[in-house]
């Protein structure tokens, strides 16, 4: 039991995050150059049941949490209030997606991401084109997206695993409820009990992160080499240094002038989320620890309930607002093709409309087929930019799902000060990093907290 307590240890946890990405390069390295192949199949096998693990939680998280959220707002005053911190919220989500869309299409600008062609030989698998092809189909219009949401019945939404779909469901059913009052009891009861069932699970899969790590980074780099990820450089980077322009210059700017919360506060007590997103590539997997740090950033734990569900499903600055716009720019200069100001105008708007469009483990796809069919680019191109991007994509949505979750936190704490709902007292005092079974605030006088659920 030492053992796990020291391994769970936010700074010892971090090391191993960072670590295992090193070691699976290395055994990715080690399998593509001497072409074992028993090892290449290993790491992807090793990535697969880590990233099957958490979409198991998945569809049941959403559903649960939104319904628990929408109904926690009871504690917090009648509809009128409840409606008012409903908009705000998204409209501080709509917000921080312009301007993170717009920081995409500036740091695309400055990088210039596929100008220059591919090279010889560059090619996608017949795998991952495959897959792009059929995200243009499904995703290559509004009209589709739109048509997404409404599933045949209510069971084909979650047998189907249509996030989508089930956050649809979840929003109407969790409103019912909230309207029926005490008659919901029972039902909003078992739902908070299921909630907190899928907490305990996924604070279990928490400690496997690195584990997991090792077999994604290791099989996309046995796969690919540099044959991909040299071309596909720049791409690479501009996501990232779009996302830490997001992560460490605006929502700093954010929390210290609208917040009136010190940013060095925030990344105390929000880091072990923040890691847990990057190394899950996951927004809704780590909606957990999301919350948990929301509360103990001083937010009321009836509005957190609230709000980061709500922000794991459809606040994405990094998958929806700074990757389409260089995703866009990006398979645009493949096909040799300048944007006008209008088609940049599209981008930033898909970025503030369509951000429901990431619900899921896979919305950077969806987000990114959305922004280019909106912008008129050609749909063969699009699905050759998404079949590249495939083979480096772990590496690209670590960065953006770390920046999504920073997001779906720094929200509530803006909007939380606004209303009078920030508690100082516990926004300055040592908390845990793990959720607790009541979703208060974990206070702790330990230096060093856990990071996941017991």
């Amino acid at each position: 039991m030492s053992f796990i307590r020291t391994y769970t240890r936010p700074r010892v946890f971090a090391a191993a995050v960072l670590g295992s990405l090193v070691v699976g390069a290395l055994l990715g390295v080690l399998a593509r150059t001497t072409e074992a192949s028993w090892l290449t199949d290993l790491l992807d096998q090793i990535g697969t049941i880590f990233t099957t693990l958490l979409q198991i939680a998945v569809i049941p998280l959403v559903f649960t949490a939104i319904v628990v959220g929408i109904n926690s707002l009871r504690n917090l005053g009648g509809g009128k209030k409840a409606a008012r911190l409903g908009g705000k919220t998204v409209l501080w989500f709509a917000i921080t997606s312009f301007i993170a869309s717009l920081i995409g299409i500036a740091v695309a600008k400055l990088f210039n991401p596929g100008s220059g062609g591919l090279g010889e030989g560059v090619a996608a698998t017949a795998k991952n084109a495959d897959k792009a092809t059929k995200s243009v189909d499904n995703w290559g219009s509004w009209s589709a997206f739109v048509e997404g949401f409404l599933p045949k019945n209510f069971f084909a939404a979650f047998t189907e695993g249509s996030t989508l779909q089930v956050l649809f469901l979840a929003v109407l059913i969790g409103a019912a409820a909230y309207s029926l009052g005490d008659r919901a009891k029972p039902f909003v009861d078992f739902t908070t009990s299921v909630f907190e069932i899928i907490q305990r699970y996924l604070g279990w899969i928490v400690r496997l992160a690195p584990i997991g790590i090792i077999g994604l980074i290791g099989a996309a780099v046995s796969n690919y080499g540099d044959a991909l990820f040299r071309p596909l450089f720049t791409t690479t980077l501009a996501v990232y240094v779009g996302c830490f322009v997001v992560l460490l210059v605006v929502y700093p700017i954010l929390l210290q002038f609208v917040a009136k919360v010190s940013p060095l506060t925030f990344f105390s007590k929000a880091g072990t989320a923040i890691q847990f997103a990057f190394a899950s590539q996951s927004s809704a997997a780590t909606l957990p620890l999301t919350r948990q740090a929301a509360v103990n950033l001083g937010v009321q734990p009836a509005y957190a309930a609230f709000a980061t569900p709500l922000g794991s499903a459809t606040k994405m600055d990094g998958c929806a607002a700074v990757f389409p716009a260089i995703g866009a720019i990006f398979i645009a200069n493949l096909s040799g093709v300048s944007l006008n100001i209008w088609q940049y105008v599209g981008i930033v708007v898909v970025a503030v409309l369509g951000a429901l469009a990431t619900a899921g483990t896979t919305g950077w796809l969806t987000a990114l087929t959305l922004t280019t069919a909106f912008i008129g680019l050609d749909a063969q191109q699009v699905a050759l930019g998404i079949a590249l991007i495939y083979s480096v994509n772990p590496i690209m949505d670590m960065m953006r799902t770390a920046t999504n979750v920073a997001g779906q936190i720094v929200v509530p704490v803006v909007v939380a000060r606004g209303e009078g709902l920030l508690d100082d007292d516990v926004l300055n005092s040592p908390t845990d990093p793990s959720p607790t079974d009541n979703g208060e605030a974990a206070t702790t006088s330990v230096k060093e907290p856990a990071t996941a659920g017991a």
